[in-house]
């Protein structure tokens, strides 16, 4: 049995003829309503991705040197415990974000050409056509659930996974706000890209000799301490 309308028809008519005008005039962003619909708090989601937003300006013009409007940037969504925005500006690549951070703290790749040793047409999201914004978790390891886990598999999946543009610009961030660094006890596998070989890059810092390495593995391997991380994009 149908369960009753709470409210006459002519209140419901007049408060959705009264969101309809607010989602055409921008008063309501479709990040809002899905929050109202998953029972979350729709302003606390602008004010948060607001604040977030305000910070990623800094950070760019302290370290890339960049003024940037990121008025017209969507941001997705977020999903519970993926807390931590990352905003990715346009133009950046692996070996920009890596020359960056290896001015603040010591760093070794495997290729001197991170760039070029990139499948551009097979990056789950290129910097290169526009920024971007996807939320991450704010977890010094690598995805736990994600363990032993190869990147042929992730993608099996159809899991959205960080880049290596994405993890090297999340290593800048972390040291920027906590002078701490990522995987200090396993790797991050960057399973939302592929070299032309068909490697996939890693990221970790060595606690051992205190540098962030980035190197590759097979697509098909799969350890305990090499985990993807998840993304919401």
């Amino acid at each position: 049995m149908a369960k009753p309308t709470v409210g006459s028809m002519s209140a419901w008519s007049g408060v959705l003829k009264d969101l309809f005008r607010q989602i055409d005039d921008g008063s309501h962003t479709l990040e809002s309503i899905q929050a109202f619909n998953e029972h979350r708090n729709p302003f606390e989601v602008a004010v948060s991705a607001a604040d977030k937003v305000a910070v990623c300006y800094s950070f760019y013009r302290q370290f890339f040197g960049l003024d940037l409007d990121f008025s017209d940037l969507r941001i997705p969504t977020p999903k519970p415990g993926f807390t931590h925005l990352l905003i990715v500006a346009e133009g950046l690549t692996p070996n920009r974000v890596y020359d960056v951070c290896s001015q603040h703290f010591p760093c070794w790749r495997y290729t001197n050409d991170l760039d070029a040793a990139l499948d551009w047409a097979k990056e789950e999201r290129d910097p290169r056509k526009g920024a971007y914004a996807i939320w991450i978790r704010d977890m010094v390891e690598a995805d736990e659930n994600l363990k032993n886990i190869s990147a042929d598999s992730i993608k099996a999946r159809g899991l959205t996974t960080e880049t290596l543009t994405e993890r090297l610009l999340q290593e800048l961030v972390c040291w920027h706000e906590t002078k701490k660094r990522l995987d200090i006890q396993n790797i991050t596998l960057c399973s939302g890209s592929r070299h032309r070989d068909g490697y996939v890059p890693h990221v970790y810092w060595s606690g051992h000799d205190g540098v962030v390495y980035v190197g590759c593995y097979g697509s098909g391997s799969s350890l305990s301490p090499l985990r993807s991380r998840q993304v919401v994009s």
